[in-house]
């Protein structure tokens, strides 16, 4: 006869504090909507998220670094399928999160256009990737230099951020 086993789990911040989080039953989690000086911090904190794009009847979702500021996220990608896809379709969804378990996790979502940076053009043009050359390197130093460890990443990108929205799931603490 099999028996029932039930664990425990912690989070980080519990683990700390020395409380338990007892099994999720019915009514334990909760989720609410982040208020937005949690997203901006959240995205301030972070380094890595993932952007989703699609071309036709295909949507893809990759990884990349970012630098988030002032209502734009910054990157860099190199050619290939990704950058075809963003010269067709500009708008993107982009993700970040923050996860310690299955019902501990913060999450944002930003919707917004892509745009591809250049570093020759109008003057503000070349002020904009100037700029996203200057965040990048702090997330990647060395980055769009001979040092740089992804030199093939020569693409500058910013996402205007035009709808942002966040949650949180938490179970209830056993004090």
């Amino acid at each position: 006869m099999a028996t029932k086993v039930s664990t425990l789990t912690k989070s980080k911040a519990d683990a700390k504090a020395g409380s338990k989080i007892a099994p999720a039953r019915r009514g334990d989690v909760r989720f609410r909507e982040l208020e937005r000086p949690e997203i901006e911090a959240m995205l301030l904190r972070n380094k890595v998220g993932r952007l989703a794009f699609s071309f036709h009847d295909r949507v893809d979702v990759q990884p990349i670094h970012y630098v988030y500021e002032r209502g734009w996220l910054y990157g860099r990608t190199s050619e290939g399928e990704k950058i075809a896809s963003l010269t067709h379709n500009q708008w993107v969804a982009f993700e970040i999160d923050e996860i310690d378990d299955t019902f501990e996790w913060k999450s944002v979502v930003i919707h917004g256009s892509l745009w591809i940076l250049h570093p020759r053009g109008s003057p503000r043009a070349e002020e904009v990737w100037a700029k996203a050359a200057e965040l990048v390197s702090r997330v990647v130093p060395g980055a769009l230099t001979e040092d740089d460890p992804v030199g093939f990443r020569q693409i500058l990108f910013r996402i205007a951020v035009s709808d942002v929205r966040g949650r949180e799931a938490r179970t209830k603490t056993v004090e």
